[in-house]
């Protein structure tokens, strides 16, 4: 299942706002909810093909986890859509000032580079 589809769900997320604070039983998820036990089970069912949510068996208990990788997809998302961008090196910055001073120069037409804190002054008019 598609962790959107998954996410759609008010239930859903309310599940996994309880696994984030940390594993919990099936019977103690369900006591947090309107709706019977069989119903949770239904829901962590469906979290757990989306990769959202992990599951063990303890004897008769089966307890579930928040399974964070599987909100990758929908992290990078959110990044993609709110404009954040990876942050520019240092390196693209070092090589638009050498770039800004072979334009200068060549400007100048004299083909002397210009020296660090001088700026060439402009033609007027």
């Amino acid at each position: 299942m598609d962790p959107f589809i998954a996410l759609a769900d008010p239930i859903r997320r309310d599940l996994l706002r309880a696994l984030a604070s940390g594993p919990a039983r099936v019977v103690d998820l369900a006591s947090q909810h309107p709706i019977s036990r069989p119903a949770v089970s239904k829901h962590l069912r469906l979290l757990t093909e989306a990769g959202l949510a992990t599951v063990e068996d303890r004897g008769r208990e089966r307890h579930y986890a928040l399974a964070r990788a599987g909100l990758d997809p929908v992290r990078d998302l959110v990044d993609e859509l709110s404009g954040r961008r990876p942050p520019i090196p240092e390196s693209a910055f070092d090589a638009l000032d050498l770039e800004i001073r072979r334009t200068v120069r060549d400007r100048r037409g004299d083909g002397d580079a210009v020296p660090d804190g001088e700026r060439p002054q402009e033609e007027s008019a």
